[in-house]
């Protein structure tokens, strides 16, 4: 009879520990994620340090196969891949979407008004996390914030640029929506480049000077090899943020606790990002300099006119599409109450100083 039982309680036992492994291996949800950065753009390195975390965090429920970009499909393409649900998830940079609705655009940067500090405090505490989820989710997606650079390098070309007259009649590439049209108030044109093409662009006088990422990223892209000036800083691009997106239904697939493994894992990342980044930059631009590339500071008053021209441009977007209001007017409106404290702790603040910003009230009669 003992011996009956002990064979009972040893097969119940293996029973619930196989039954238990299959739950395990049935659970754990196998996701394909590519990128719009191939290997040799150094902004893919965040999208990995992600992935990483992830592998590790929630590893017993989700395994991310990360594919850098261009490896399974263009790096255009990957919005609507991820829509669809052709593959799981994809990193971004959300600038690139902006014609499909100009809110990704300051989802992505801003135009001399934002610091790598600012989005940081305004995604954790101000609500713009939620505004990230709630474009993305418009495309059926999820999308979690996961890199922060501060401002990108500026200018970069054959072409001496030492102030914003120079801009005058100049070709030059640059991304995103409002940035080209602040550039176009201030006499230059436009051109629309993917990041690989701005080296031979510049090599080839195809663009009097061109921007791309921090100088960092730029360094290693091989600028200084085709560069002789650099202007700066980058008013273009105050700062950047970039991001996963992920199909919502391998999002809602998963239990809550993985998810929020996910979300943590793209908070560490995102502290992580702005350090390298900074720490990077602070490298390649002692590298630029014994490369012999002649750096060029606009002054405060072409600045100042910037600033101007910026906030004429905010305002124009705000007023033809709602979302883009909504996301500006929550940026701004975070930039005047976090005044309360940033101004009264200068020199030690963690914020640009600003008194010159885009009106909050036309930009309220515009939503």
């Amino acid at each position: 009879m003992k011996t009956i039982a002990r064979f009972s309680l040893t097969t119940l036992a293996a029973s619930i520990t196989f039954a238990a492994l299959t739950t395990t291996a049935q659970a754990q949800e196998q996701w394909t994620m590519t990128s719009t950065w191939p290997d040799n753009l150094d902004l893919v390195q965040i999208d990995q340090h992600w992935v990483e975390l992830v592998n590790k965090l929630a590893g017993d429920e989700v395994q991310i196969n990360f594919r850098s970009g261009g490896t399974l499909m263009p790096g255009t393409e990957v919005f609507d891949a991820t829509e669809t649900g052709s593959i799981e998830a994809a990193g971004d940079w959300p600038g690139y979407w902006a014609g499909l609705n100009p809110a990704f655009s300051p989802l992505a940067t801003t135009t001399s008004l934002f610091n790598g500090v600012d989005y940081l405090n305004w995604i954790q505490q101000w609500g713009g996390r939620e505004l990230y989820e709630e474009i993305y989710g418009q495309y059926n997606m999820m999308y979690l914030p996961y890199g922060i650079t501060n401002n990108e390098s500026g200018f970069m070309g054959r072409t001496p640029i030492a102030s914003i007259a120079d801009l005058e009649g100049k070709r030059l590439r640059l991304s995103g929506r409002d940035q080209g049209r602040v550039l176009e108030q201030l006499g230059g044109s436009q051109v629309t480049l993917a990041g690989g093409e701005v080296y031979q662009a510049i090599e080839r006088g195809v663009i009097d000077a061109g921007e791309f990422s921090t100088p960092g990223v730029d360094f290693k892209a091989g600028f200084a090899e085709v560069a002789d000036n650099w202007a700066t800083p980058g008013w273009h691009q105050s700062a950047s943020v970039f991001g996963v997106m992920i199909n919502m239904d391998a999002w809602n697939a998963l239990s809550e606790e993985t998810q929020e493994k996910l979300r943590i894992a793209a908070d560490a990342t995102m502290a992580w990002s702005l350090a390298w980044s900074e720490y990077e930059s602070n490298a390649a631009t002692q590298q630029f300099i014994d490369a012999g590339v002649t750096i060029n500071q606009f002054s405060e008053e072409d600045l100042a006119r910037i600033q101007d021209v910026t906030n004429q441009v905010i305002v124009q977007g705000a007023c033809e599409n709602p979302d883009h209001a909504k996301v500006y007017h929550s940026m701004i409106t975070y930039l005047q109450e976090y005044a309360t404290w940033r101004d009264v702790s200068v020199p030690f603040n963690m914020s640009r100083t600003m008194n010159n910003l885009p009106s909050l009230e036309e930009i309220e009669a515009c939503l």
